[in-house]
């Protein structure tokens, strides 16, 4: 295999990042994702899926599908050809249920190291869950209840509490493993599903917490949420439904006919016929579990598989706080500071929770990424890109509270453009907060030039109604016309009365002796 591509530049290379990849085996599709590196918030440069199918038949021949083998080796040389070209330099390949189960699995696993030099790690089914709890704690840390990983040979169910997983179960209840031993008739699956949770006994320990899904087959019953009801913002990761909702969606969903399935929009025509069974799976789980609400997660397996390598120290780290600082390394200027930025402005917000705090933290530091784009469509721009950017680490009101607070240091957003991309997500008041720390951005960068470490000279005070801005006598030069105005328009939001304050440096000099 080695020579069939060039070897070329790192993905990464520029900010001294080397790529690393994983190769998921599953039981009906494989993927290959190349990540920048090996961070805190894998960032994907790479991603191919094909479905092979691997298990079709394995619940009565006991086999890997014969076509779905040549298929698999095929795709995995491709993948082993890729990596090579793009100078990865660690691959992990794992293989999960299908690999594991059947009788020539291990014939299976020699061909791949024969024919495209890549060793397999074959999971068992608490590795598995294991690895997928991870990925979810590494996109979710708060995350509290109950993780399901759907693949399409089987489910793996693991409990999590106060950041850790504990308690695994795995059960070959995969759409594919079920229409073989259902022999396509749905109603005779749901009577397998049902069997195999009464196996369960620690389901109702996630009483009043949630669930996460994890899987292709699950994501697709998001989507199809989304579109039937008109949600504004298309992304996965943290997608949230009551578990009232969940039920009646997935009661819904699991009675539709293929043919019915094919007319909507967000179900992708190699997943219809496994639908009906993830449905149902997911409706008898939250039934049984009694969680309060389901959230999607974008991060499972092979995220997993990266964070299972990092130092403690760096699992640590906040996600979303990485991922906009590599953001703002990546598209602002060496000048920004979001931390400095961060603090300047505290002053004005003496009374924020812990969550206002982490989003401004986060927005600071997504504060100059727009710098380069025309003026008159950087507020767009911004908000559309943080909306939208594959971060993680926050829901999704989060993400609209970030993406406005960004825009509004550009200016007044359009409020159609707001209901249109984020509807609801956000209500007044948390939009009010949002514009009031754009504006402050705003304030510091014009006081600034953009060169955050100014704002050292430039104090922020704020008693009840009144915000104060001091500075030492030396320094009015920066304040000018604009500098004024925008002081007033951030007061005005925060419903105070601006004051300017100069003083003397020997006064300064005596205050702080």
């Amino acid at each position: 295999m080695p020579g069939i591509l060039t070897r070329g530049r790192k993905f990464g290379a520029e900010n001294g990042t080397t790529p690393v990849a994983v190769v998921d085996i599953g039981s009906n599709s494989i993927r290959l994702v190349v990540f920048e590196g090996p961070q805190r918030t894998p960032t994907p440069v790479f991603n191919e899926k094909v479905l092979c199918g691997l298990a079709r038949g394995l619940n009565k021949t006991g086999k890997l599908s014969a076509e779905g083998v040549e298929l698999a080796l095929a795709s995995i040389a491709r993948f082993r050809a890729l990596t090579d070209a793009m100078a990865v330099e660690r691959v992990d390949v794992v293989a999960t249920a299908a690999v594991r189960d059947a009788d020539n699995g291990p014939q299976f696993v020699e061909d791949v190291r024969e024919r495209c030099n890549f060793d397999v790690r074959v999971l068992s089914g608490e590795e598995e869950a294991r690895i997928s709890a991870m990925g979810v704690l590494s996109g979710i840390p708060e995350a509290r209840g109950l993780m399901g990983d759907l693949g399409g040979g089987s489910v793996e169910l693991v409990r999590i509490n106060k950041g850790e997983s504990s308690v695994y179960n795995t059960l070959p209840l995969g759409p594919l493993r079920l229409a073989d031993m259902a022999d396509g008739n749905v109603a005779k699956a749901r009577k397998i599903i049902d069997k195999k949770l009464e196996t369960i006994s620690w389901l109702g320990k996630a009483k009043g917490q949630r669930f996460y899904p994890v899987g292709g087959a699950w994501r697709a019953l998001a989507r199809v949420h989304m579109e039937q009801s008109d949600y504004p913002l298309h992304v996965i990761h943290q997608y949230t439904l009551s578990a009232a909702d969940a039920v009646e969606f997935t009661r819904f969903v699991a009675k539709l006919s293929p043919s019915t399935l094919r007319k909507i929009p967000g179900v992708a025509r190699q997943r219809i016929d496994g639908v009906p069974y993830a449905a149902y799976l997911m409706q008898r789980l939250v039934e049984e579990s009694k969680v309060d609400e389901v959230v999607f997660s974008a991060y499972g397996l092979r995220e997993g598989c990266l964070y299972d390598r990092l130092p403690e120290k760096t699992r640590k780290v906040d996600p979303l706080l990485a991922s906009c600082r590599r953001e703002a390394e990546r598209m602002g200027r060496a000048t920004a500071d979001g931390e400095a930025l961060f603090d300047w402005m505290a002053p004005l917000f003496p009374d924020e929770s812990e969550r206002h705090k982490r989003l401004r933290l986060a927005a600071c530091h997504l504060a100059d990424i727009g710098w380069s784009e025309h003026p008159d469509y950087r507020g767009e721009m911004v908000f559309e890109r943080i909306l939208r950017h594959p971060s993680v680490g926050t829901d999704h009101p989060g993400r609209v509270f970030m993406a406005l607070s960004v825009a509004s240091r550009h200016s007044v957003l359009d409020k159609r453009l707001l209901r249109r991309e984020a509807g609801a997500l956000l209500d007044r008041e948390a939009a009010n907060d949002a514009r009031a720390i754009g504006l402050a951005m705003r304030l510091g960068y014009t006081l600034s030039g953009g060169v955050i470490s100014l704002l050292q000279t430039a104090q922020l005070h704020r008693s009840k109604d009144r915000i104060t801005l001091t500075l030492p006598q030396h320094a009015d030069i920066l304040v000018g016309d604009v500098v004024q105005r925008r002081f007033m328009s951030l007061a005005k939001s925060l419903d105070c009365d601006a004051e300017v304050d100069y003083f003397e440096r020997d006064d300064a000099e005596k205050a702080s002796g």
